[in-house]
């Protein structure tokens, strides 16, 4: 009674409900964009592309920019579609990411530090990373973005499954079926983007490859069709996010760090089922 009195307090702050809200809605995208991006092998993109909205944020920062997504979010966009359309370019897959993930946070680290007149330097780059308290300063506008945004992957993933579904699988025979892969590229590309940067305020830049990746292997762990994949990936991550948000309420513990925490022990979970299955 006391652990349900204490939430049933915390809960009547708007804070707190934005948080929840928003926290569930990512994670529920992240884990239907993690089961596409984990069987095109581009499980680490998510970390490079956060890294990329981490050097946008430090530019938009110096530039002293009211609105800082009018920058990080067209910037990500661009960085997700050379990546994911790389095409004949020289450098391709995980070398790519590692050469915009390490050269945009050393660039956006670098700049915060010279340019930046903020008294608490490394507080401000260890919310950004680690999303510590940024989960719990959103805005009412923030909120609505994000229930819009969700809906609009929701209904993407929804009407348009049996394209992603051979887009994600077989992308030659899907163009050679007269299915426009490079549009549909594009736009497994900016919905990435788009939840990358929401997911920066749940558990920040060095967090956001769990929320993508953990769900999705831990499906996989014990199913074996897509669409079973996807909508038991959707489960367990939204089951970590509730998990993670309500135990760091309880214990005062980084919202970020506690659902990545649950999405690992989900992981395992379902890893040792695999393996007494086999």
């Amino acid at each position: 009674m006391a652990l349900f009195e204490k939430l049933q307090y915390y809960f009547g702050f708007p804070f707190v409900r934005y948080a929840f809200i928003v926290g569930v809605l990512i994670a529920l995208c992240a884990s239907l964009l993690g089961v596409v991006l984990v069987l095109k092998r581009f499980s680490y993109i998510g970390d490079g592309l956060s890294h990329v909205a981490f050097g946008a944020l430090a530019v938009a920062s110096v530039l002293k920019l009211t609105d800082r997504m009018l920058l990080i979010l067209p910037a990500t966009i661009f960085t997700a579609v050379l990546l994911l359309r790389g095409g004949k370019a020289r450098i391709r897959g995980d070398a790519a990411i590692a050469v915009f993930s390490v050269g945009a946070l050393a660039i956006g680290y670098l700049l915060m530090n010279v340019f930046s007149n903020s008294a608490n330097i490394s507080g401000d780059v260890c919310t950004t990373l680690f999303g510590s308290t940024s989960i719990l300063t959103l805005t009412r506008g923030e909120v609505w973005l994000c229930i819009v945004l969700s809906a609009l992957t929701l209904l993407i993933f929804t009407f348009l499954y049996n394209r992603i579904f051979s887009v994600t699988f077989d992308e030659s025979f899907a163009r050679a079926t007269g299915v426009n892969t490079d549009l549909y590229q594009t736009l497994i590309a900016v919905i990435t983007a788009v939840i990358i940067v929401l997911a920066m305020n749940l558990v920040g830049s060095l967090l956001i490859t769990a929320l993508l990746v953990f769900p999705a292997l831990s499906a996989m762990r014990v199913l074996r069709s897509f669409r079973g994949v996807m909508i038991y990936s959707g489960v367990l991550s939204v089951l970590g996010a509730v998990a993670g948000i309500i135990v760091s309420i309880l214990a005062s513990t980084p919202v970020g760090s506690t659902i990545v925490v649950f999405d690992l022990l989900l992981f395992l979970i379902h890893l040792v089922i695999g393996r007494a299955r086999e």
